[in-house]
């Protein structure tokens, strides 16, 4: 089936969830209005419906190949990249300065979106290259945002991110490879980096790989990590290309999912490397382009979840298949017409739209931060972050398998697509950190560093939509009451955790990854209850369309069907510990 952008519900986010008040007002964004985003987006769309989304069957049948250290993309790839970098979309979001379009956060995350509900295998390669541009952004010498920026930005290169080692998964403390001095500003980088992402591949003129690696005296462990550029072919000082640098592909990776996107094992045999910034600060600069990974692949977990639900939901419309329960047909009826194949699709719906909420509203807090002196709202999108990754990229897993079930059967069987879906989503979870590792990272440096008073300050923002939907219509009311119910859930569990994280740190993260969902839950639950406020406002006001009707149907499904899992995640949390952490694995 055709693949159906919805710029609609993205819009509708933007406007009314991404905090647009403000970013709007913002000098970085002073040249562009809705209108414009809307027209930028319509493009976008089309783009990636016509051009992109038709290569997903075919990149996930043929997959990339690869022929002595080289790698072929899977027919028409190579034709729509270049399309891409003709129409200059990864431009999107990158300052004007070095070629960028400079839009808001919120509309790249909407591309991020389209084009990986397209086509994720295809969505990765851009997704990359702008996490490198961030890195550079903020961490790169003059000399080298004037070598790279450009290129990168009008995705004649693309970029890469070398962190895991054979030996050194997400414990980078233990990365090996070598930056040796050459006394001439350059390093010798020798060593070899594992599940590189487009680490080599036929899309750009060149590939330029930021590398964690560690200079001979280094301290032990993270603290004597480096950050290096290392070009897959040299730049020369008038900016071009010269000889290949002695960067080699061993081999990709066979692949469950995004099978046309080659995952690399990469040789580095003293190739020449430019420290980026201060020896021994990488994890630091390095962490910068992963927590803009992160949050994109949170994004492409929404972008998953609604592929999924777009073909499930199409399929059921179609699908004849036994008479109703309730006797009003003698005749078989379609299945969208059956109880429970309407409570799979309505919760594959409002998860993929309470992601979708998340995002932007995350997206509209990391710009407010990143271009004004505003603490609690810097403290806030932290906070977010792993949010918008972990609880997307976890419930992608669990709407593809719902898009599966409901084509039943016929879901196992590839030719339908829908297995296709469940499989690209599996590895979101894993990607740029596990949820573990998300979960870890919420509860140990987001809550417990400052006493849990920015988990506090989360609370009290969604007890002001709580007032807000008090005092609504009988369906805002009912809203409201589970939303509460829900961060009281959360405030519950929030005190629990930080007591016992002083006496008893194991308990504590026995619930790390039941607290992330806790939250997760109640955040999307909370951004579907201010587009209830904001859709019903626009009724009253004398919009009352379908897509209105729609938007607060979805909220309220969310908020009685889906809320209710912050109870559960809170007993699991403060009932379930001992249990996990006192079981035994007989041998």
């Amino acid at each position: 089936m055709s693949y159906q952008p919805p710029v609609q519900d993205l819009m509708f986010c933007i406007k009314h969830l991404s905090h647009w008040d403000q970013v709007g007002t913002l000098g970085a964004y002073a040249g562009y209005d809705l209108s414009d985003i809307d027209a930028v987006l319509e493009a976008y769309a089309r783009f990636c419906s016509e051009q992109i989304a038709p290569l997903s069957h075919i990149g996930d049948t043929l997959g990339s190949k690869f022929d002595s250290g080289r790698v072929t993309m899977p027919e028409g790839v190579v034709q729509a990249y270049a399309q891409f970098v003709e129409m200059g979309w990864q431009a999107l979001t990158h300052p004007t300065e070095h070629g960028g379009m400079g839009l808001p956060r919120a509309v790249g995350a909407a591309a991020v979106e389209m084009l990986n509900a397209a086509d994720m295998s295809f969505g990765l390669c851009p997704l990359l290259t702008d996490g490198a541009i961030e890195a550079l952004l903020l961490t790169g010498s003059s000399e080298q945002k004037n070598t790279y920026l450009e290129p990168l930005i009008a995705g004649r290169w693309s970029g890469t991110m070398n962190l895991t080692e054979p030996q050194a998964g997400s414990d980078l403390g233990l990365v090996a490879t070598k930056a040796v001095a050459r006394g001439d500003g350059k390093y010798g980088i020798t060593g070899t980096k594992i599940y590189i992402t487009y680490g080599v591949h036929d899309l750009t003129e060149n590939i330029i790989h930021l590398v964690l690696a560690r200079t001979p005296d280094a301290p032990a462990g993270p603290k004597g990590v480096s950050l290096f550029i290392v070009p897959q072919t040299m730049v020369e000082t008038d900016g071009t290309l010269g000889a290949r640098n002695s960067v080699d592909c061993v081999s990709i990776e066979h692949k469950l999912g995004v099978r046309a996107s080659p995952t690399a094992v990469l040789q580095y045999n003293d190739a020449t490397g430019f420290l980026i910034g201060e020896e021994n600060c990488g994890l630091e600069y390095m962490f910068i382009m992963m927590n803009a990974a992160r949050f994109a692949v949170g994004v492409q977990g929404i972008a998953t979840s609604d592929r999924a639900y777009q073909r499930a939901l199409a399929y059921a419309r179609d699908r004849v298949q036994s008479r109703p329960v309730n006797g009003q047909s003698k005749d078989a009826v379609t299945i969208i017409e059956h109880p429970d194949v309407r409570r799979m699709l309505l919760r594959m719906r409002s998860l993929t739209e309470g992601g979708r909420a998340m995002a932007a509203a995350t997206a509209g807090l990391l710009d407010i931060a990143h271009h004004q002196d505003h603490p609690e709202m810097a403290r806030l999108a932290e906070f977010m972050v792993p949010l918008v990754k972990g609880f997307c990229s976890e419930r992608a897993v669990e709407v593809a398998s719902l898009g599966v079930q409901i084509h039943g059967g016929m879901g196992f069987i590839e030719e339908t697509g829908a297995a296709q879906h469940y499989r690209d989503a599996r590895i979101l979870p894993i990607y740029e950190g596990t949820t573990a590792i998300q979960a870890n990272d919420l509860l140990g440096r987001k809550v417990m560093r400052d006493g849990g008073e920015t988990a506090r300050l989360f609370a009290a923002r969604i007890v002001e939509t709580e007032a807000e939907l008090a005092a609504g219509d009988a369906t805002l009311q009912a809203i409201g009451a589970s939303l509460a119910q829900a961060r009281g859930a959360f405030d519950a569990t929030l005190d629990w955790m930080l007591e016992n994280s002083r006496r008893d740190i194991d308990a504590a993260f026995a619930g790390s990854v039941p607290f992330l969902m806790l939250v997760g839950t109640l955040a999307a639950g909370w951004k579907l209850a201010k587009a209830a406020l904001s859709a019903q406002a626009a009724r009253d006001a004398g919009q009352d369309t379908p897509f209105l009707t729609q938007k607060i149907a979805t909220a309220l499904f969310f908020a009685q069907h889906i809320l209710p899992d912050c109870g559960a995640d809170h007993t699991r949390i403060l009932h379930g510990s001992r249990s996990l952490l006192d079981a035994a694995f007989p041998e």
